[in-house]
């Protein structure tokens, strides 16, 4: 991901090896895609496919520049025959799509862990392409027996690394439809459940006198700050606070 803040500057024309997705955050961007005239602001989403040419450079009305935050995605998140889709609307109008992308932002800036960036990724990933495609496809039911599956799953690598990519291919279903599932069966995502359970394992742990950066580590957080973030907005205090108090 890149953030900046442009003001007096102009990128010459150039392409990148992956999907660009900007969000304005103020002010406002011009750019040339191909031989497309194009612009951005706070109330658009733009896709700038891997391999085309485009420039960038501050709206001549937008005086102090402009706010923006990018996301790099990897050629293969988008299917290769969408480039000639972005280029043509490269522009969506879609909030919930933008409102994704901030969380998403926002979840890598506090490096939350991979469970859920992967998540945030695979549903902002199929929804650009179904702005894309000719064709919305058709969405698969979700799966009560799959959710159920995959809270197993989840359960039996609580304290260890699991991407949703494993899952998927262990359950032969795909990361959107497997958090849709989830979703549909207990109203939360696969990275809230695990992280109430840590938070649930790490509490009895405290309570039997464990000292909390060696709870951090043995639930499966990857660092104390980590740990603690998660722990206080659960239980209102902090391990350390929660761990007196119990005793």
């Amino acid at each position: 991901m890149f953030h900046a803040h442009i003001v007096d500057y102009a990128y010459p024309p150039h392409c990148h090896d992956t999907w660009t997705v900007l969000i304005v955050d103020a002010g406002a961007i011009r750019y040339d895609l191909d031989t497309r005239h194009c612009g951005a602001s706070r109330e658009t989403v733009a896709i700038l496919p891997p391999g085309v040419i485009h420039d960038g450079r501050p709206d001549d009305r937008a005086r102090e520049g402009f706010w923006k935050r990018n996301i790099y995605l990897n050629a293969s998140m988008l299917p290769t025959g969408l480039t000639g889709a972005a280029v043509d609307k490269t522009n969506l109008h879609d909030p919930f799509l933008r409102a994704a992308l901030v969380g998403l932002h926002e979840s890598l800036t506090i490096r939350e862990e991979p469970l859920d960036g992967e998540a945030r990724l695979a549903m902002i990933a199929e929804r650009i392409a179904a702005h894309l495609l000719t064709r919305r496809p058709r969405l698969a039911a979700p799966e009560t027996s799959i959710a159920h599956t995959l809270r197993q799953l989840l359960d039996e690598h609580l304290t260890e690394p699991i991407t949703l990519q494993q899952a998927a291919r262990s359950l032969d279903r795909s990361v959107p439809h497997l958090i849709r599932s989830f979703r549909q069966a207990f109203a939360i995502s696969p990275h809230a459940y695990v992280i109430g359970r840590r938070v649930e394992a790490a509490r009895g742990m405290l309570l039997r006198g464990a000292k909390p950066a060696a709870v951090a580590v043995d639930v499966g957080f990857y660092d104390q700050a980590h740990f603690t973030r998660h722990f206080k907005k659960h239980t209102s205090v902090s391990p350390a606070k929660y761990a007196a108090g119990g005793r």
